[in-house]
């Protein structure tokens, strides 16, 4: 049967999670579809290649497209369920954080870029501010995830574990109370928080930007 250029990023994507990005070779590739590795190169140029499909196909199987913002639609609701869907991909494999920061966005994401700033600016927003509050939300996003999935290759994801962190943090009271109170940093409530507060940043910028129009039509 002939190789697929389909078949090669799924068995890619199924190594990914069993093995990680680190031990993901193009001969351990290769080996699994049962050819030899330069047979591959048919289908892809590199492995940067591959990796660059792999990262696309993510984006493509796990999330529907993202839809342009409806007329009268809170910009924030919207804005905050794409990137806890976008959690939620990054989460379904392993080391997809990494797999991300390393390659050149594909279709999809470009798509979903240039729908996201075509939103935010008919929300009012100038197309740099829109830009920037993306990037944020997407370094944010991509960090903690990136802390998440290093927490369970650590196994540190169970309540057994967290009560030892916090034993740790006996000679340091201020932070073992605090750790205490809000939970684990790696938390639903931690992420959802952090989403707010960059939220919020951005509501003061497009609050800024009205004002400043408007002062503007005044004069």
């Amino acid at each position: 049967m002939a190789l697929e250029r389909g078949t090669i990023v799924s068995t890619a994507l199924r190594l990914l999670d069993e093995v990680g990005l680190e031990k993901l070779t193009l001969r351990r590739l290769a080996a699994e579809l049962g050819v030899q590795a330069p047979a591959l190169y048919w289908h892809f140029r590199s492995k940067q290649e591959l990796l660059d499909e792999m990262a696309d196909a993510i984006a493509v199987q796990e999330a529907p497209s993202l839809r342009p913002l409806a007329e009268g639609e809170p910009w924030e609701e919207w804005l905050a369920e794409w990137f806890r869907g976008r959690r939620r991909v990054f989460r379904s494999h392993r080391d997809t954080v990494r797999l991300t920061a390393g390659t050149h966005p594909g279709a999809e994401t470009l798509r979903t870029a240039e729908t996201i700033l075509e939103s935010l600016v008919r929300a009012g927003f100038t197309p740099r501010d829109a830009l920037w509050g993306i990037g944020t939300l997407g370094n944010f996003l991509g960090g903690f995830v990136l802390e998440e999935q290093a927490d369970q290759e650590r196994g540190m994801t169970g309540q057994d574990t967290f009560e030892e962190a916090l034993e740790a943090l006996a000679p340091y009271p201020h932070l073992r109370a605090v750790m205490a109170d809000t939970g684990a940093p790696q938390s639903d409530a931690a992420f959802e928080h952090g989403l707010a507060l960059i939220l919020a940043g951005m509501r003061t910028r497009i609050e800024a930007t009205r004002g400043m129009h408007k002062n503007d039509g005044d004069l």
